[in-house]
């Protein structure tokens, strides 16, 4: 359904790799106490681009999952502010706050798509 995929555009790629983020912050605020455990995120702008791209051709199904986000495409380790003793780069003020700054990029992703969703509704009815 080309017309789907040209009316929800950007955002229907965008809201799993923003859920993914959700859940690498979430790993960071659950390992916090864990010693030697590194700090991951995930660079959103290269994992979309990586998203949105024409996707490869398999000569044979087992070849490759498809339809699975970016494996590490985009998946970086963080660079703490400080360090700590026992080598863990988890900061919990850091983690929250991006955790809460990713949430809101989520319900404003679901928020365009519901709107570009009713739009299509509308269209369809002939409102």
């Amino acid at each position: 359904m080309e017309i789907l995929k040209n009316a929800l555009g950007l955002h229907e790629h965008a809201l799993p790799l923003r859920n993914r983020r959700m859940q690498v912050i979430a790993e960071n605020i659950a390992n916090a106490d864990t010693p030697h455990f590194k700090a991951k995120d995930i660079d959103f702008a290269k994992a979309l681009d990586a998203a949105r791209s024409s996707p490869m051709m398999a000569t044979k199904v087992n070849h490759f999952a498809i339809g699975e986000l970016p494996g590490a495409d985009g998946m970086m380790f963080r660079t703490p502010f400080n360090a700590s003793a026992d080598g863990n780069t988890v900061e919990m003020s850091v983690e929250q706050a991006r955790y809460g700054k990713s949430a809101g990029d989520y319900q404003a992703t679901l928020a365009f798509l519901e709107n570009r969703i009713s739009g299509i509704r509308k269209a369809l009815r002939g409102e």
